[in-house]
C-alpha cells in the first residue's frame, strides 16, 4: 500500500530522504548513544532536516523559503560530520556510515537545487498549497 501524502512537503524527494536518514539511524543508537554528547548532537541535527525542509516549503516568500533549506542543507552536512567523529571515536566503523553519508549527500545535493531555484520561481507546489486545492478533488 502506498503512503498517502497530506502536505506539499511530503512530496518532496529531500524530505523523503530525510526521513530514510532517521530510519537508517535508528538500529545504530544503542552504539553511538555511548557517547552522549556526539550522539545527541547527530539527533539534534538529524531532526533538523526534515523539519526545516518542511518549514521552509510552507513559506510563501522566496527567500524565506531559501533560509530555511540552507538550515536543512548545513544540518545534513552537520549529521555528516557527526559521523565522521562516530568514526574517529571507533563507535561505528567507516562501512557502517557508508549508506548513512550516501543518503546525506543526496540530501545536501537536492536542497542545494531547491536553494539555487527557489530565488527564481516560486513553486507551483507553493500556490497549491496556498490555495488550498488537494490532489483527491
Amino acid at each position: 500500500m502506498e503512503k498517502k501524502i497530506y502536505f506539499n512537503h511530503e512530496k518532496l524527494e529531500v524530505y523523503q530522504f530525510s526521513l530514510q536518514f532517521i530510519e537508517w539511524l535508528n538500529p545504530l543508537w544503542n552504539r553511538i548513544w555511548k557517547n552522549k554528547n556526539i550522539a545527541d548532537q547527530l539527533d539534534r541535527a538529524s531532526i533538523s532536516i526534515p523539519l526545516n525542509t518542511a518549514e521552509g516549503n510552507g513559506k510563501t516568500y522566496p527567500k524565506d523559503r531559501k533560509r530555511y533549506f540552507e538550515i536543512a542543507r548545513a544540518s545534513a552536512l552537520e549529521s555528516a560530520s557527526c559521523l565522521d567523529v562516530i568514526v574517529i571515536k571507533k563507535l561505528l566503523n567507516e562501512n557502517e556510515v557508508i549508506e548513512g553519508k550516501e543518503l546525506l549527500l543526496s540530501i545536501v545535493r537536492m536542497l542545494t537545487k531547491l536553494s539555487q531555484k527557489v530565488i527564481n520561481k516560486v513553486s507551483d507546489e507553493n500556490v497549491e498549497y496556498l490555495s488550498g486545492v488537494n490532489d483527491e478533488g
